[in-house]
């Protein structure tokens, strides 16, 4: 197998992880709607000690899984940014309705 088919092999690879952690993040969208439907206020849909709770166990996930941890928080870091935006908009739409 030359470099080509040997690179097209790995982005295939790619490619089908990409389909199954967009499967994944979305599902955890889900969840996390539903968190921000039920928070009371904004300080609790940021959570800053929460975030560091899910840095922290990602961490040791990374490490026991022997991928880069710092990759991994900084993954993380980002997709919880967005999430909080996200869950800070549920949280508008459901409490300013009544």
């Amino acid at each position: 197998m030359d470099n080509g088919e040997q690179l097209a092999e790995i982005r295939a690879g790619i490619d089908d992880l990409d389909r199954q952690i967009v499967g994944l993040v979305a599902a955890r969208e889900q969840l996390v709607r539903r968190a921000g439907q039920l928070k009371t206020d904004t300080a609790a849909v940021r959570a800053p000690d929460r975030v560091e709770q899910v840095i922290r166990k990602v961490r040791a996930l990374a490490a026991e899984a022997d991928a880069n941890e710092d990759v991994v928080e900084a993954t993380y870091r980002a997709m919880i940014a967005a999430f909080i935006d996200l869950e800070l908009r549920v949280h508008s739409d459901t409490n300013s309705v009544g």
